[in-house]
């Protein structure tokens, strides 16, 4: 006998029919992308509550996750961990004042820092007077290949 549940038709999804989709629509549209979905979510959030951070805190904290109640911010040295926790009310308040049912802020301290570290350019140290004398025998020494010829021609 067959299974009374694969006799019914499935239904199909509204968005297959709705013509042609941007590519990243329509990738996102497919359920084994709603990680992606759920990171660009968190990332658009974390830009939203960023001005709520002080300045020098903001390059060092992220938002991590919302789970249920409870707002979960990740920083790159315990010594951000307890500066962010000084200003959780007002984290807080920034997140619901966008729609988030936040009632508790996490901070996790991760150890590697989020942006890389800034590459200082080398300057270029003066010539010394020997180096400089003997740049200049090497120059004088060179020969230009139009000069070469006879002066007769």
């Amino acid at each position: 006998m067959s299974d009374p549940k694969s006799s019914k038709p499935k239904p199909a999804r509204a968005n297959r029919s709705a013509g042609p989709q941007a590519p990243m629509e329509a990738l996102l549209a497919d359920v084994a992308f709603d990680p992606l979905r759920r990171a660009l979510w968190l990332d658009a959030l974390d830009q939203r509550l960023r001005p709520s951070l002080p300045p020098a805190l903001a390059p060092h904290a992220r938002v991590a996750n919302v789970d249920g109640g409870r707002l979960v911010y990740v920083v790159d040295a315990p010594v951000w961990r307890a500066k962010l926790r000084l200003h959780a009310q007002d984290i807080l308040d920034a997140a619901r004042s966008l729609g988030l049912d936040a009632t508790e802020l996490v901070v996790k301290t991760t150890t590697h820092p989020f942006q890389p570290p800034e590459r200082t350019e080398r300057k270029a140290t003066p010539m010394s007077a020997a180096a400089k004398e003997a740049l200049q025998a090497a120059l004088a020494s060179l020969v230009d290949p139009k000069n070469t010829g006879s002066k007769d021609s």
